[in-house]
């Protein structure tokens, strides 16, 4: 039954995301990163993978995709966003390799966040293709949206 729950979690948050991606790219600054090839990977409470590209170039959205997958997957081993990790390691706070993640594998870039849901379920989730902040912020907007997330 929890693998239903988060199918369907999974499948409303990916469909709400499309009007979200749509309207942020009526901000030029975020237009013009990815011309609205974004994409978005989730790591659900199992460690099962979902994720979906949005735009027209399939090139770009492999290349968005790919950072998307490094900061799920980088949040889903720290349990802490993108660039506060990053951080961590380069003020060592945290040593380099503490979680299985060597520098060049290392991301900074804001996107990639840990999510808890109003149910419990954490989610590891990375975002790609806007600002950094915009990545961090669209995911956030879409759960509240969804009324999944209260903060």
């Amino acid at each position: 039954m929890q693998y239903q729950t988060i199918q369907s979690t999974v499948a409303g948050f990916l469909e709400a995301l499309e009007p979200q991606i749509a309207g942020r790219m009526e901000v030029p600054e975020d237009a013009r990163i990815s011309n609205g090839n974004v994409a978005v990977c989730l790591i659900d409470p199992s460690g099962g993978i979902h994720g979906k590209c949005y735009g027209t170039d399939p090139v770009r959205q492999r290349q968005s995709f790919q950072i998307a997958w490094r900061k799920a997957s980088q949040v889903w081993l720290t349990g802490t966003e993108t660039g506060e990790y990053e951080r961590m390691v380069f003020t060592g706070q945290v040593p380099e390799n503490a979680n299985g993640i060597d520098n060049p594998d290392l991301i900074g870039w804001v996107g990639g966040q840990p999510v808890t849901l109003n149910n419990g379920q954490s989610y590891s989730i990375g975002f790609s293709g806007f600002r950094g902040t915009t990545d961090k912020q669209i995911v956030l907007d879409t759960f509240r949206q969804l009324n999944l997330l209260n903060t």
